[in-house]
């Protein structure tokens, strides 16, 4: 089964822990701008909205406060954070980090199922380009750097990227909204093709650049929406 099956569904399943897929559908909002900076998040409300009790509401809050994009204010509410482009830049050095190393152990250890599997996941990028569809292809993009984690067996490793870089992809939706998706999905075929022939300094080099993007579009996101952001911060 392709890794790709599976990939859209977001209803709450209450045969599993619920807390989780909660703060997980909320998260995804929150990236995607569909709850912006600074709105007011009740616990009753979204307890309401996901048929649950408060309490799995409560502990998928408290994990957006750990993710750096909700503020729990004693006595006042909860809000949704401003993005900080000082957390953006630290999530973007941890990333980089670590996902350049997981591409070249990729490269170097890889084998043919490897090669399909990433094939096929190029082709639907390709068909979100084509469609113009952000959020077809933001999700395509979230799975393509998972699975060269799984399989580079680095799982614990992409657990910290995930628990870093919230705010960076904040800014990465907004640059795939803003700005065309055809240059992101020229630079995954990059680190694909270089994977194919088993080259760990190309793969290693296309994955830096690729993650370097953000390094760009910041200033210009930060200068087209101000309100986005945190004041003074960066």
């Amino acid at each position: 089964m392709s890794l790709l099956d599976g990939l859209e569904q977001q209803e709450i399943d209450l045969r599993l822990p619920v807390a989780p897929q909660i703060h997980g559908i909320l998260r995804q909002q929150i990236i995607r701008n569909q709850l912006t900076p600074g709105s007011r998040m009740s616990e009753a409300e979204w307890a309401s909205a996901f048929a649950v009790s408060r309490q799995p509401v409560r502990e998928a809050f408290i994990k957006l406060a750990n993710d750096g994009l909700l503020d729990i204010l004693p006595n006042r509410g909860s809000f949704v954070k401003k993005i900080s482009p000082n957390a953006v830049m630290d999530a973007r050095f941890v990333r980089e980090a670590i996902e350049a190393d997981i591409v070249r152990l990729v490269a170097e250890t890889h084998d043919a199922a490897v090669d399909r599997e990433l094939a096929n996941q190029i082709e639907h990028q390709k068909r979100a380009v084509e469609t113009d569809d952000p959020d077809a292809f933001i999700a395509l993009d979230e799975l393509f750097h998972q699975t060269l984690a799984e399989v580079a067996h680095k799982m614990g490793a992409w657990a910290v990227v995930q628990s870093q870089k919230a705010q960076m992809d904040r800014v990465r939706y907004l640059s795939l909204v803003e700005h065309n998706t055809a240059k992101l999905l020229e630079q995954h075929n990059a680190i694909v093709a270089a994977i194919a022939v088993h080259d760990a300094a190309a793969a290693e080099a296309a994955m830096r650049s690729h993650l370097r993007r953000i390094l760009k579009d910041l200033p210009q996101i930060a200068q087209e929406k101000p309100e986005l952001f945190e004041p003074g911060d960066g």
